[in-house]
């Protein structure tokens, strides 16, 4: 079964023309179906990616194509005359131009921002909320992506950001350079299945070709591991590398949980006045109104019950008749609260953490004011998933009931204060006695985008210090690991016959694509330095890179332009395992809804 399809768009109509530009292009069947492009829908404030109308040309009458008037709309529409795929159909997912062109969309979309010459975008919520980033997560987080060969990339993007923290853009740019090299291989009737084993074999060949160029590194030459994080940022770099260091268990030091470093922001001074603080820090400021402000030698208490006065389920009501019962009533609130205030005081605390609580009040005023009464700093609405990191720096466990405010589970502290900074104020708790291995940053920033961006940054800064406690050895950058893959695997696809050495041959070019893209993004003529790192490769120069700040082709290693190796070989084997599996995949078939 064949297919025929033309491709449309929509333009101004002219007064008179009930066809306009559409009956010419309906009228007009030979013309490719090639036109599809990512559009910006600035009505919903998304980038939308690969919006489509399809129908069957029989089922559109002319007179629907025109009647626009004065307004210009710009939609691609394609049209298909016999259906939508053959009986005997073997070129998979890709055999539709709409998937190459929507992974097109969503690579070409973040591929301006690769490097560090890389563009920001702006990103508009629909309710008008701004963010400018050039963090490859954070665009393809915030698009609404259309096709489900596109939501996989996204998809993809996720799983590097989970995996390594960084190469985000990178992983998406390359896998689709891949697809472009898949969809020439289709064309020429290689098989998907020999195209997929092909590049699962190239990618295995990759990951060993850059354990072969990584570099050995230790975790206590923190010079070295500040250089790593300094092209992520400069300024937050010996504070990234501080905070992983000091969150690393002894024995374990094989894996870190960024779920111990939490990051605080708040607005207010520069990005440069961001400190790391060996305690807690809460964003809330006291709930005192006369109480203490500043406590040393502070024994904290962390509870999980309120103190305000207990209420009915919801499907009941105290009906109260007369005032004496309502005097009763109040008398029963003050001696309950009271009851609870005594046991605090008796225990020695003079800091009070209460957790937030949905049902009531977690601290009512009335026991704000006894509290006030016998010196007790309260800081109340401490968030539910916030807990476990409070419990493991202070290294005590929640109080749930009355009966267990007890000495013995309180935690000693040197100093609890409030802090003021810029419009708002937060308590920060230090010297803490048996203190987890936790740490806080606080983030500072003059607005809220710089400081979401230095918030980013930071993220992005820890995640690559994690990289090198995972996998402990660095690979230049540059475009330096790519260039070299494309050499090694175009000699070992020489070594193989058949069709996987065309298959693997089509893999190393396309890998390309990143000293292409570097360049680009730089102002450089990217074919002549493409093809001059190329030729730098091939005379040996394993480290010759992209310089994007000099404008030429230098020693990478010598400019410390480095990066860890767990983020060149994941977004090698997270982009061919993605490729493989859009091309495993023979047709789309919408499900009942």
């Amino acid at each position: 079964m064949t297919k025929n399809m033309f491709s449309m768009r929509k333009l101004g109509m002219e007064n008179g023309d009930s066809r306009g530009a559409h009956g010419q292009a309906y009228k007009d069947k030979s013309k490719p179906a090639d036109i599809r492009s990512s559009n910006i829908n600035a009505a919903k404030g998304k980038i939308v990616i690969g919006g489509r109308f399809a129908a069957r040309d029989r089922d559109v009458p002319r007179s629907s194509m025109g009647g626009y008037g004065e307004h210009e709309v710009e939609e691609n529409i394609t049209l298909y005359s016999n259906g939508r795929v053959s009986a005997g159909k073997t070129t998979g997912m890709l055999d539709e131009q709409n998937t190459l062109n929507d992974k097109n969309s969503v690579s070409d979309a973040i591929r301006t921002s690769l490097g560090p010459r890389g563009m920001d975008k702006m990103i508009q919520a629909s309710n008008g909320e701004v963010t400018i980033t050039n963090d490859g997560a954070t665009i393809l987080k915030e698009m609404n992506v259309i096709h489900p060969a596109a939501k996989m990339l996204v998809e993809l993007s996720k799983a590097q950001d989970i995996e390594a923290g960084d190469g985000t853009t990178s992983v998406v740019v390359i896998a689709g350079s891949l697809l472009e090299a898949a969809e020439r291989l289709l064309q020429k009737g290689i098989h998907p299945t020999s195209i997929s084993d092909a590049f699962q074999k190239a990618a295995s060949k990759a990951v060993s070709i850059l354990a072969h160029m990584s570099i050995p590194v230790d975790l206590s030459d923190k010079e070295s591991l500040v250089k790593v994080v300094h092209q992520q940022s400069s300024l937050l770099a010996p504070l990234a590398v501080d905070a992983v260091l000091k969150v690393t268990e002894e024995g374990k030091e094989v894996s870190v949980d960024l779920n111990d470093i939490k990051v605080i922001k708040k607005l207010g001074g520069t990005v440069e006045d961001t400190e790391l603080i060996d305690g807690l820090i809460f964003t809330q400021k006291s709930c005192n109104v006369n109480g203490p402000k500043r406590i040393e030698k502070a024994k904290i208490g962390l509870i999980q019950f309120c103190i305000s006065p207990p209420k009915t389920d919801m499907d009941h009501n105290v009906v109260v008749s007369d005032y004496a019962a309502m005097d009763r009533v109040l008398k029963e609130e003050r001696a309950y609260i009271l009851n609870i205030v005594k046991q605090i005081k008796k225990s020695g605390c003079n800091v009070l953490l209460v957790q937030k609580s949905v049902l009531r009040d977690a601290v009512s005023d009335l026991a704000i004011h006894f509290l006030d009464k016998i010196k007790v700093m309260v800081v109340k609405d401490v968030e539910r998933e916030d807990i476990p990191f409070v419990c493991k720096t202070l290294g005590c466990r929640p109080i749930a009931s009355l009966d267990h405010f007890v000495p013995e589970n309180l935690v000693n502290a040197e100093l609890c204060e409030e802090v003021q900074t810029g419009n708002s104020k937060f308590v920060k708790i230090t010297g803490i006695q048996n203190h987890g291995k936790t740490v806080t940053v606080l983030v500072r920033g003059s607005n809220k985008l710089v400081l979401e961006e230095a918030g980013r940054s930071l993220h992005d800064a820890l995640c690559v210090i994690r990289c090198l406690v995972k996998q402990r050895a660095l690979i230049a950058g540059g475009g330096a690991p790519e260039i070299e893959l494309a050499i090694k695997l175009g000699e070992y696809a020489v070594t193989l016959g058949g069709i996987d050495a065309y298959c693997i041959k089509a893999f190393a070019n396309a890998l390309e694509v990143i000293p292409l893209t570097l360049a680009e993004n730089a102002g450089l003529n990217p074919i002549a330095t493409v093809t001059d790192l190329r030729n730098r490769h091939a005379k040996g120069e394993v480290t010759a890179g992209i310089n994007v700040r000099k404008g030429a082709i230098t020693n990478i290693l010598e400019e410390n332009v480095i990066q860890p190796l767990l983020v060149s070989t994941s977004s090698i084997t997270f982009a061919s395992e993605t490729v493989c599996s859009i091309l495993k995949i023979d047709d789309i078939v919408n499900a009942i809804q």
